[in-house]
């Protein structure tokens, strides 16, 4: 399978992004789709989708300036709200994403970080990050980048992550 990773920094990509997210049935909210192509643009997010054999396969970002407050205080940047659509796991799309995140991050910074949900539809993308030499930051359960606490109750959902750490190769 031929894996070709484009950025999303024009209108025609960002419509194929949106396309595939809704083929997919995968929602986001109004604005999402444009305020991703601006910063982009900006350079201050990296969206990366991915083609395999010439169909989108999934996509990616990178966030300079996470929304996380321990990666965003120690400028950690963070791979974010990566996706493979089914009919495309298990053939490297994941991997790819990630290489070429690690090779841009690797160019300016010693670390990259990355999220992850707790419950059974996140097991291959832990599994993934862990083979791949991330580690938890150390810094527990995180829900809406907030700490959750012994004793206290949170949804889980989505927004229950925990965060991972890698250390790169950068001089």
């Amino acid at each position: 399978m031929d894996i070709v990773l484009k950025q999303v920094e024009s209108e025609a990509l960002k419509a194929q992004w949106q396309a595939a997210f809704e083929e997919q049935r995968i929602g986001r909210p109004d604005g999402y789709f444009d305020r991703c192509l601006a910063e982009n643009q900006a350079g201050t997010r990296v969206t990366l989708l991915a083609f395999a054999d010439g169909r989108a396969a999934g996509c990616a970002h990178l966030k300079y300036a996470s929304d996380y407050p321990h990666f965003r205080d120690r400028h950690i940047p963070e791979i974010n709200d990566l996706h493979v659509f089914p009919a495309f796991r298990r053939h490297g799309v994941a991997n790819r994403l990630i290489d070429e995140f690690e090779t841009i991050v690797n160019r300016h910074h010693n670390q990259i970080g990355i999220g992850v949900g707790l419950y059974k539809d996140y097991g291959a993308a832990q599994r993934i990050y862990c083979r791949r030499g991330y580690i938890p930051d150390g810094h527990g359960v995180m829900y809406r980048d907030e700490e959750v606490r012994p004793g206290q109750t949170v949804p889980v959902d989505d927004e229950l992550v925990l965060y991972f750490v890698k250390e790169l190769d950068y001089d």
